[in-house]
């Protein structure tokens, strides 16, 4: 039996990969140069801060290593257990961070493929985009940086935290080594904001992502420009993926009813998230088709405006949606004190280096100050590890939908 298994290994190796990985990155390379877009961001043409030995020896593409990478971090497994709109209900129809990165992928892809777009580059940033988010959703994103600010490191930003944590956390701080186009599309992808067009602003390096970085800690809002059209696909697909489907579960938990939805967008949009996403990416398709820009049309633009507007006052700022995140805010408080107190007291046996600095490299631990890396542990967190870490007299209890 093993003679036979070694047999059949051999005539595998030589009947089906009788070339080496540079000839078949050669293909790769080829197929994306006749069939993807003139605009296309091709692999060939991908930056990285620093030489990748493992990449040049392999056949995948830049792009497609970043997606690899991404899926195999840490932080990816954490999405499993982090909010996306909804914390502390028990319910396993409601959308988590998980399946939203993953709509986002696909509603992006089927997009980039119908533009003749880099499908692998599309799948890095959308998967990646939402690493760097904190437990408890956006909510926790406002507490954490309140108590960043008020320890002088600046503001956090999720998309900021997302490309820390690939470029410098992961991989006990050695980082990824990720393409420059995978983190400006993470870094570029803020779907909350509005956009009718995007323009790729095409001209970018590593110091300009680093500069409209620090722009963002520092509490500029610069509303940076994706470098890539992948990168701007990813950027409205994330408004799709999340509009309606918020409804969708706002209505499951009983905040809202369809017919609450302004007539005003449902004429345009349809009533169902399915509808709402088909209507979306056929619009951005047929205004964007061999074009230099991602765009809507005007009365689309309209409509998801006015919905955006709807669902922050009707689900995001619902009573119903908030139970209990006002003692989140004190446990953000109560976990970032203690933290802090323990480093800068020496306290090895703490939480926060037993489980995290202890893994980190001298660089990140030499490096990176005491609020920061209290920072990167918080915002690694998953809801459910959070909450273990806090006195069981101050968790919040969970509603069961």
């Amino acid at each position: 039996m093993g003679s036979t298994a070694n047999l059949w290994r051999q005539n595998v190796t030589k009947t089906q990969f009788p070339m080496d990985p540079h000839y078949l990155k050669k293909r790769l390379d080829k197929k994306e140069r006749n069939f993807l877009s003139s605009l296309a961001a091709l692999s060939a043409r991908a930056q990285r801060f620093k030489p990748d030995h493992a990449e040049e020896r392999g056949y995948r593409l830049a792009f497609s290593v970043d997606t690899d990478r991404i899926l195999n971090s840490h932080a990816y497994t954490r999405y499993i257990d982090k909010t996306q709109v909804f914390s502390l209900i028990r319910n396993d129809h409601i959308t988590h961070r998980v399946l939203h990165v993953q709509l986002v992928s696909k509603i992006a892809r089927t997009i980039g493929r119908a533009l003749d777009l880099n499908e692998d580059l599309i799948e890095a940033v959308a998967l990646g985009h939402d690493i760097g988010h904190t437990p408890f959703g956006h909510d926790g994103e406002r507490y954490l940086s309140d108590l960043c600010i008020q320890s002088g490191i600046g503001e956090f930003h999720h998309n900021v935290q997302s490309v820390h944590f690939l470029n410098r956390v992961e991989r006990n701080g050695q980082g990824w080594n990720l393409t420059l186009e995978s983190l400006d599309g993470i870094f570029c992808h803020n779907g909350e904001v509005h956009d009718t067009c995007l323009k790729p602003m095409r001209e970018k390096g590593f110091s300009d992502l680093e500069r409209e970085i620090e722009a963002a800690v520092s509490g500029i809002n610069p509303r940076p420009i994706p470098m890539t059209l992948e990168g701007c696909v990813v950027r409205m697909a994330d408004t799709i993926s999340y509009l309606g489907r918020d409804i969708e579960d706002a209505i499951r938990l009983g905040l809202l009813k369809r017919s609450d939805l302004p007539e005003a967008c449902t004429r345009i949009l349809g009533e169902s998230n399915g509808t709402m996403v088909y209507t979306m990416v056929t619009d951005i398709i047929a205004n964007s088709l061999g074009k230099d820009a991602i765009s809507y049309s005007e009365e689309l633009s309209f409509a998801i405006r006015t919905l955006k507007a709807f669902n922050l006052e009707r689900i995001y700022k619902h009573p119903g949606a908030k139970q209990h995140l006002s003692n989140i805010k004190d446990l953000f408080e109560y976990l970032f004190t203690r933290y802090l107190r323990d480093l800068e007291q020496g306290f090895d046996h703490s939480v926060i280096v037993t489980s995290f600095l202890s893994h980190m490299n001298p660089e990140y631990r030499d490096n990176m100050p005491h609020a920061a890396m209290v920072r990167d542990f918080i915002a690694g967190m998953t809801d459910s590890f959070f909450l273990d870490q806090c006195p069981d007299s101050l968790k919040p209890k969970t509603i069961i939908f």
